[in-house]
């Protein structure tokens, strides 16, 4: 007999306890004379009995039947909140939601147009900002009335996120993905809490050029096809025989012009319009149209359409006008204005040459101040960290009044700094609006120098309570609030009232001030570039 026995009375379920040189130990039950024993598990000497297999299969399908029994309810309860989660929003309707005012977007029905088999169609890739897409705009309008084809027009894409350009194969195939086809409840989501497949979507939108632009003056020549999407050719339902594809391999491959002498070392190949206007193809596809030197026109009548074009690429949504006149007219009406671009490229990167082009614009050429005068209140205000060399001026607007610059009122608005009382800086208290992508730009060092120098400087956080009327407007394209995308318009839209401008150099966006925003304003003729 074991040194170990069972001490357990018979019939007790319970299990006994032991010593074992010192030690307290656990005995199961001694089994029944009945039961036969396991005959693969046998008893160890000096160790316990395990428990009977059977009871432990029972617990394991009972705990899985409870795991299959609560990942069904789980997954059930998981189902009912996706399929419901939208309806939460009726709970936390906002207030002022019933004031929205819906930006339209659908400018073209497609059920409302049937075209004519005759008819011809031309249709163009559009990428990066928002004034290189307009550039592009332009070129296609002007090019479809000179090939004498319908033009295509896509959306226009606005916000942080642009599309650069690749080569049109590759750019075609993302301007196609771009869209929010199927993200609409997106723009429903209040909680900063967003899906995968939302996490971009309030850093782009897209609206119709026809609500930017006022292109009703051109009469409809050339007509004009509003897209909802990129896709030029699924509205046409064109066989592949009808459609002709210009691909371009670089951004200055192709170059269309209207006389045979009119060479470019831009461009790579040049294309005589005439000879594309004569394509048999019913869509005539080209990649990018971007760049003010496109299209090489030289025949008068050419240009003077294009000018007619042009004259029409200025913001003319009637809310942003609107808006735009009231601050230009709490400023005090006449005012300078600067656009200083800093945020991207080698404007960022040659952020102080860039300040400092825009500052010596402002004292030297349009407060006319001489070289050694504007240099002492450079160094008096400490306006740069270093002296400047003078750089030639340009991308000035100027103007032809017989009536001093200086000396305007700000009207009711109050300076943010001390008026100068010295009667050699009395210029340097005319009124000045900053545009600029640069977010907080009244608290940002970068403009501390125009602070100094300039003690009636605004930016457009100056006019929080004329941004107001903005706030409700809801593009009806995806639902995303328009105000964030409009600022940079409305922006330019003030300093295109300014009496006069000063840009920054290579600046398509200054360039567009210049040429189209403030010509318009002050009544001159639109610049012609190219």
């Amino acid at each position: 007999m074991s040194q170990y026995s069972n001490t357990t009375p018979k019939g007790c379920d319970s299990p006994s306890v032991t010593m074992e040189k010192g030690r307290y130990r656990m005995r199961a039950p001694a089994a029944p004379p009945d039961s036969p024993r396991n005959p693969l598990k046998q008893p160890v000497s000096g160790r316990p009995r395990g428990r009977n297999i059977g009871g432990v299969s029972s617990l394991m399908a009972a705990l899985v039947v409870l795991l299959a029994l609560s990942c069904l309810a789980s997954f059930g309860f998981a189902y009912y909140l996706f399929t419901t989660r939208w309806d939460a929003r009726n709970n936390l309707r906002n207030p002022a939601d019933d004031n929205v005012q819906v930006v339209p977007f659908d400018s073209f029905q497609r059920s409302s147009r049937e075209s004519h088999p005759s008819e011809k169609f031309l249709s163009y890739l559009p990428h990066s900002g928002l004034h290189n897409q307009r550039i592009a705009l332009e070129n296609a309008i002007v090019l479809g009335a000179l090939t004498n084809r319908t033009v295509l027009v896509p959306p226009i894409r606005l916000g942080s996120k642009p599309l650069r350009y690749v080569r049109s194969d590759s750019l075609r195939r993302d301007l196609s993905t771009s869209g929010k086809t199927g993200l609409r409840h997106c723009s429903q989501i209040r909680s900063q809490f967003l899906p995968p497949e939302c996490f971009d979507y309030f850093d782009y939108t897209h609206i119709s050029p026809a609500w930017l632009f006022d292109l009703s003056a051109l009469n409809g020549f050339p007509p004009l096809i509003y897209l909802d999407d990129f896709s030029s050719s699924s509205i046409l339902d064109l066989a592949m025989p009808d459609i002709y594809t210009l691909r371009d391999l670089t951004a200055y491959h192709h170059r269309f012009i209207d006389t045979t002498h009119n060479s470019s070392s831009k461009y790579n190949e040049s294309i005589y319009i005439p000879d594309l206007a004569q394509y048999p193809h019913r869509l005539l596809e080209i990649g990018t149209l971007f760049g003010s030197s496109r299209l090489g026109l030289r025949d008068t009548g050419n240009r003077m359409l294009r000018t007619r074009v042009r004259r029409c690429m200025d913001f003319s949504d009637p809310q942003l006008a609107n808006t735009a006149d009231a601050i230009a007219k709490a400023i005090g009406g006449r005012y300078l204005g600067a656009h200083v671009r800093l945020g991207d490229g080698s404007f960022k990167s040659n952020g102080q040459v860039v300040l400092r082009q825009v500052w010596w614009k402002l004292v030297h050429e349009i407060l006319q101040f001489n070289l050694s005068e504007a240099s002492h209140v450079e160094q008096t205000f400490r306006v740069f960290p270093t002296p400047m060399s003078v750089e030639p001026v340009a991308n000035i607007a100027s103007w032809n009044d017989s009536r001093p610059l200086f000396g305007f009122s700000t009207g009711n608005l109050r300076c943010r700094g001390h008026r100068h009382i010295s009667s050699h800086l009395l210029r340097l208290n005319t009124p000045l609006f900053i545009s600029t992508d640069m977010k907080n730009a009244a608290s940002d060092p970068s403009f501390s120098g125009f602070l100094r120098t300039f003690p009636c400087v605004f930016f457009l956080s100056d006019f929080a309570v004329h941004l107001q009327r903005l706030e409700r407007l809801r593009n009806g394209y995806d639902g995303t609030p328009m105000m964030p995308f409009l600022l940079p318009l409305l922006d330019a839209m003030i300093v295109g009232r300014a009496w006069v401008v000063a840009g920054t150099d290579g600046s398509t966006f200054s360039q567009f001030i210049h040429d189209v925003l403030w010509t318009k304003n002050h009544g001159k003729d639109i610049v012609e570039r190219g």
